[in-house]
């Protein structure tokens, strides 16, 4: 058996702590490596970054107060420090001081939050802290300002998210800054987050074995995107680089099930790319590995969904047409190979033939509200709002927020899809669900 690409990885990171190199480099996960690879194949050196936006009465945030209350969080959880690199080959998560920056955005004639917001996330510079904070005041709602609250991808995930709302809203109310943690809280929370990536790239490890690469070989030996790569000057001058368009459903009691959601999606992908195609689409999975630390950080996989319009494509030999049952059935066989790194499913695909380059498609994510709280800061809570326009990391995206009822948002990358043809695969998309709620 070869090595997996998980064991390869290993094995040099823990061959940086044999020489003359800092011991206090940290290993990355399978999806921080992705995502840090996407970064250096990006022109720019763009991260992706996770924002979350929330809207308050101006005047309400004090900013000092604030910054102090992140850089509380940046000091205790090594994720929200430390800065990407690579050392003698490998990449690595390098801790350095807690550094949250905070920067006030004010709006030009003519412009709204929104619209500023937008050129600070565009201007995101490659190096520097993987936590950052963004107050935006003015514009038509001169009443409200709306705090982002940015992160680097890969150190955070949606089990992150959650509770830096809440522990940033702690801080805020009790005055804490980083000088507030004392240095054996600090030691201890970076001992755990070391612990926790090793056992996750252990379970990475083990997912790749042979019988888990033959399955996605063969569950993916169709696959290959149909999004066509951007094309240079397709956004009018003037014109947002994405799209969006969003609809309110009827929340089931437990949320939409999974496999409903990948039916959707499917139906989403024959509208863009009619039928015959298997189109590789991406949804975040995962958590901390068993018996770990609940640490902050970005502790999740990519797994794939071969979104086949008018065939099931597992086995790859089957023509009968898609059913719920089937997508549920295949989706469950999946889950029990979910934490195979996603590298590894890529290099396991085109071993088997298929002509798939490792691009997705789209993604898909879920969130669900019910289980995160407001951040509530001086004894208000921000009100989370939408900001549409930025940077995508696939061709089109699907979100689903599950709380009292099922909002469904898209957004599409105008470089590759033109309005009217997204717009229609928003359609099916929300017609395989079911009929709108009037907002």
């Amino acid at each position: 058996m070869s090595p997996s690409i998980t064991s390869q990885y290993l094995a040099r990171y823990r061959r940086l702590g044999t020489g003359d190199q800092p011991t206090d480099l940290l290993p990355l996960t399978g999806a921080q490596r992705r995502f840090v690879l996407a970064r250096s194949l990006d022109a720019a050196g763009r991260p992706d970054v996770v924002p979350m936006f929330f809207a308050f009465p101006r005047g309400t945030v004090d900013t000092a107060r604030l910054r102090a209350a992140a850089c509380h969080l940046a000091a205790l959880h090594p994720a929200l420090r430390a800065r990407p690199g690579v050392v003698r080959g490998t990449p690595v998560l390098r801790p350095a001081a807690p550094d949250v920056p905070l920067e006030l955005l004010g709006c030009g004639p003519g412009e709204d939050v929104h619209t500023v917001l937008r050129r600070a996330l565009a201007a995101w510079a490659a190096e520097g802290p993987p936590m950052r904070l963004y107050l935006a005041q003015g514009g038509p709602a001169a009443g409200e300002e709306v705090l982002a609250v940015v992160l680097d991808h890969a150190v955070c995930d949606g089990q992150s998210l959650a509770r830096i709302v809440e522990e940033l809203g702690t801080a805020y109310r009790d005055g804490r800054g980083p000088a507030d943690v004392p240095t054996s809280a600090a030691t201890a929370e970076l001992a755990a987050y070391r612990e926790t990536v090793l056992l996750q790239l252990d379970a990475e490890h083990r997912a790749a074995a042979p019988d888990a690469l033959a399955y996605w070989g063969e569950r993916l030996r169709a696959a290959g995107e149909s999004a066509p790569l951007p094309r240079p000057g397709a956004v009018a001058a003037g014109a947002l680089p994405t799209g969006a368009a969003e609809a309110l459903l009827p929340c089931p009691d437990g949320g939409a099930p999974f496999p409903s959601l990948l039916d959707a999606c499917r139906a989403a992908a024959g509208a863009l790319f009619g039928a015959g195609a298997v189109s590789p689409l991406g949804y975040p999975w995962g958590g901390r590995p068993a018996g770990a630390p609940p640490v902050l950080g970005c502790f999740l996989n990519t797994v794939v969904f071969p979104a086949a319009t008018g065939a099931v494509p597992f086995p790859p030999e089957a023509t009968s047409e898609v059913t719920p049952d089937a997508t549920a059935e295949a989706w469950w066989d999946d889950l029990d190979r979910a934490d195979t790194p996603f590298d590894e499913v890529v290099h396991a695909a085109r071993s088997a033939g298929a002509p798939w380059s490792g691009r997705l498609d789209g993604m898909l994510t879920v969130d669900d509200v019910r289980r995160r709280p407001p951040l509530c800061l001086g004894g208000v809570e921000g009100r989370e709002v939408h900001v549409d326009g930025r940077r995508i990391p696939a061709p089109f995206a699907f979100s689903v927020t599950q709380g009292p009822e099922l909002r469904l948002r898209m957004a599409w990358d105008r470089a590759v899809l033109d309005d009217r043809t997204a717009e229609e695969a928003f359609a099916a998309f929300r017609g395989a669900l079911s009929s709108p709620v009037p907002a």
